[in-house]
């Protein structure tokens, strides 16, 4: 059994137990064939829960500081995040979003399932902020679907992102996937990119029934 396996047999129950999961739309992951969940952020636990409710593994971008930690903490952790399909990225150096970018689409290019937040980090206020176009470019380029999503109330197990979450409901919405093959070979039409980011966007909002903020949520936390 691999790791991630091993993850959500042992880790899986004890997260339904506390959160309780409402999953609406689940049938709208296609079974088979890449895909790209595409959803808002609103605390670090939701790429916890979003396995959970997803029949098929779940693969996402996380900080590469998760797993290079030392000692058996460091050694934990590695374990853990990698389990959980966390794919450690560099983020922070100059080239940190190609990379991240070209680790998707190798995930897709698998046939897997990819899951992004295009937010970019997570919301500082529960508002949902402008997407980055890192979502356009991995569907236009992979040809995969994306399925949009929302997840709800784990802002309020986990207030601020941060320390243990409490025990509470929360909800996973996902809706029905979407296709933007009309824009094949336009991966680098900032318009074009600009458009289909939007248009993910929009789903989200109306999923998660969020306040939209037409600004980058790196720039509202550095106000």
């Amino acid at each position: 059994m691999s790791s991630l396996a091993f993850m959500r047999a042992t880790l899986g129950p004890v997260l339904r137990l506390m959160f309780r999961p409402r999953v609406e739309g689940a049938e709208n992951i296609p079974g088979t064939g890449p895909v790209i969940l595409a959803g808002n952020h609103l605390t670090f636990i939701d790429s916890l829960i979003l396995p959970v409710c997803c029949e098929r593994p779940v693969y996402f971008i996380g900080k590469d500081e998760y797993v290079t930690g030392k000692g058996i903490k460091g050694r934990a952790m590695a374990w853990f995040f990698r389990g959980a399909g966390m794919i450690p990225v560099d983020r922070d150096g100059g080239r940190g979003g190609v990379a991240a970018l070209m680790t998707g689409r190798r995930v897709l290019e698998e046939g897997k399932v990819f899951s992004i937040y295009p937010e970019g980090t997570r919301s500082p206020d529960g508002r949902l902020y402008r997407g980055r176009t890192g979502i356009a470019r991995l569907t236009l380029m992979t040809g995969a679907p994306v399925v949009p999503f929302a997840v709800i109330g784990t802002d309020k197990i986990q207030p601020g992102g941060k320390g243990m979450p409490r025990p509470g409901k929360v909800t996973v919405r996902f809706g029905e996937p979407m296709e933007f093959s009309r824009y094949d070979g336009m991966d680098r039409d900032r318009y074009v990119l600009r458009a289909v980011t939007d248009s993910v966007m929009t789903e989200v909002m109306r999923l998660s029934g969020q306040e939209y903020v037409d600004m980058y949520a790196t720039k509202a936390k550095a106000a």
